[in-house]
């Protein structure tokens, strides 16, 4: 019973009287027949539907184009059933419609199947899985009036297999990149990103990157240079002689198209001529003949078979053959390609586009001159073409300065002044890496990029205010302070340096102002030891701190409980005193001390430590003398 309830199922269904629920735009009439819902915006939503898809190439686009607008649904079931209710369009619902060949005014019986299968475990479990379109049970084309026709449908769902990133499609996107999804490396054969650093700049990477996979000749290369080089060739393939190439080759493929679609022609007329005959001879038979009767049934049911075989077979070779412009559709593209694709209207995606009906794809194949990329182009007719272009300049080294003008500044350079070295270079016609004529900056640029020396500023008998404060050994503002009120002699000189003549005079007349200056005679260096000059008060205040000492001392040891402190803490105040004091000297000593004649040092004054002493040392001053020494306090 369940057999024939089926089987008149799929009867009804081959007929194409089967009711079966209908899509948001189609309805039942009182005949039972599909029509187009009456409601005027529904059907406006379902064509802008499509209409949007034709522009946007997208589902996601789609989906944007109604933003804001709402979208009609029919219930089933529940307590909505059969009741029209409004909401918002999603990308899962787009999808169904531009698949749904209900739209295109066909009959579907069967698009989806039930499959069960069972886990380790034991469990059922149920699952509907979309069938192929060859393997749709019933299909009834032009059964009722749709929104599309059946071309726009097919259209629709190659455009939609293309889109699908995840099974390995790569469609046009907004970005810039020309190349983009049909780009791959010839080195390890996988495909090339399309990375954007900024939106002026993208580039083309190697996936292999990501799993570290790539060969030494795999590259990066910018898009810019392979794009313009691929348009380049699109373009010139597009010359008078190749467009007359092109449209004798749509006539051969025409040619073709026809002959295939000849063949399966004929074999569905022979096919539905044997069909009609097996029926006839059924229909002659005597029907209390069952013996004869079940033969010819069989038979018949047999050329049936082999009849639906041919016109599948048929009509699966029409969808597989795209629809071929016409000669003067061609022919006005070829005319307006130029122009269209320069159009600064004509957007990113649409030059994709362009490119893609007849580029197939690209290839960087391997170049050992890190200076040149090389391209391969296969074309939609399986012909290949291999270009070589030159990679872009890095901004820094293409505003570079030229090589004749640094060149110049190194033979040069050592002997000749900037201001020199400006000169000869605007004299030959020399420019900057930003096309300007070069100036003081721009030589001291070069000098300091590859490293020129600048000629020696001071002449004969010349030397630095550093070299004139070590000679004299005192700082270089004791220097620069005689030069601004002019007690020295100097010049300017390359750089604003300060270019002192020096001679035995000039050294006498420095070591005689250091001499007769209270404050630059006060301290020194002298072979490692600390040099003061003293006087009276000095020796006063030595001799009352000596004598607050020995009586700090006095005190401090015949003290009660104060047994062995008073040593310790007097070695200890002396050791911080003389310590600071000691620092302080050394700070504002130079390293040789200017000996005035007549002065004198005291025979103990002048005494050395032994070899590795480094014990403390102190100031002593002696009434008789015009100096005071620092002398050792321990030895070590």
């Amino acid at each position: 019973m369940a057999q024939r309830l089926q089987a008149n199922k799929r009867a009804a269904a081959g007929r194409g009287e089967l009711r079966t629920p209908l899509p948001v735009g189609l309805v039942h009439d009182d005949a039972g027949d599909i029509v187009i819902d009456p409601d005027a915006e529904v059907q406006a939503a379902i064509r802008d539907v499509f209409a949007a898809f034709t522009a946007c190439g997208s589902a996601y686009g789609v989906v944007a184009a109604f933003a804001g607008r709402r979208f009609p649904l029919r219930a089933y079931g529940g307590a909505w059933a059969g009741q029209l209710r409004w909401g918002k369009l999603t990308h899962a619902r787009v999808l169904g419609i531009l698949k749904n060949p209900g739209y295109a005014g066909a009959y579907v019986f069967g698009r989806y199947t039930s499959r069960r299968t069972v886990d380790p475990g034991g469990t059922v479990h149920t699952s509907i899985t979309e069938r192929p379109r060859a393997g749709w049970p019933v299909l009834i084309k032009d059964h009722h009036e749709g929104y599309i026709a059946w071309a726009d449908y097919l259209a629709n769902e190659a455009r939609l297999v293309a889109n699908h990133t995840a099974a390995g499609a790569r469609p046009p996107r907004e970005g810039t990149a020309l190349c983009q999804g049909i780009i791959g490396c010839g080195s390890c054969g996988k495909p090339m990103m399309t990375n954007y650093h900024t939106d002026q700049r993208p580039a083309y990477e190697c996936s292999s990157r990501r799993d570290r996979l790539t060969t030494p000749s795999c590259r990066s290369v910018a898009a810019a240079c392979v794009d313009a080089a691929v348009a380049g060739a699109l373009l010139d393939a597009l010359t008078p002689g190749q467009v007359a190439l092109a449209l004798s080759a749509a006539d051969e493929v025409a040619g073709r198209h026809q002959r295939a679609s000849r063949a399966a022609e004929l074999a569905v007329e022979r096919a539905r001529y044997d069909a009609d005959r097996a029926e006839r001879a059924f229909g002659q038979v005597e029907p209390e003949n069952r013996l004869v009767a079940r033969s010819l049934e069989a038979r018949w049911e047999a050329r049936l078979a082999a009849l639906a075989e041919a016109e599948q077979a048929l009509q699966a070779a029409q969808d597989t053959l795209p629809p071929l412009p016409s000669r003067d559709d061609l022919e006005k593209l070829a005319a307006d390609l130029p122009a269209l694709w320069n159009a600064p209207a004509t957007s990113a995606r649409d030059r994709k586009r362009l490119l893609r009906t007849l580029i197939a794809d690209v290839t960087v194949l391997p170049e050992p001159d890190q200076a040149k990329v090389r391209i391969g182009i296969r074309w939609h007719t399986g012909a290949t073409d291999e270009l070589t272009a030159d990679r872009p300049i890095h901004p820094g080294t293409a505003r570079r300065s030229p090589a004749p003008a640094i060149d110049l500044v190194r033979r040069l350079g050592s002997t000749t002044s900037n201001d020199e070295l400006v000169t000869r270079l605007n004299a030959a016609g020399h420019r900057t890496g930003h096309g300007r004529p070069f100036d003081i900056d721009a030589v001291q640029w070069i000098r300091h990029a590859y490293k020129i020396p600048v000629p020696d500023p001071y002449g004969p008998g010349e030397i630095s205010v550093a070299e004139a404060a070590r000679r004299l050994g005192c700082s270089t503002g004791v220097i620069y302070h005689w030069i601004h009120t002019g007690q020295l002699t100097a010049r300017r000189g390359q750089g604003n340096r300060f270019c002192i003549p020096w001679n035995a005079q000039a050294e006498a007349g420095c070591r005689s102002r250091i001499a007769q200056s209270a404050h630059l005679g006060r301290v020194w260096l002298d072979d490692g030891q600390t040099w003061s000059q003293g006087n009276w008060l000095t020796a006063v205040l030595w001799l009352v701190s000596v004598a607050a000492h020995l009586g700090y001392d006095i005190l401090v040891v015949h003290g009660p409980g104060a047994r062995g402190l008073g040593t310790a803490t007097i070695v200890l105040y002396l050791a911080i005193s003389l310590g600071f004091q000691r620092i302080g000297r050394i700070a504002c000593s130079w390293p040789s001390p200017p000996r005035r004649a007549g002065w004198a040092v005291p025979v103990k004054a002048r005494r050395r430590p032994p070899a590795g002493c480094r014990g403390i040392r102190r100031a002593s001053s002696w009434p008789t003398g015009r100096f005071l020494s620092v002398g050792p306090l321990t030895c070590c």
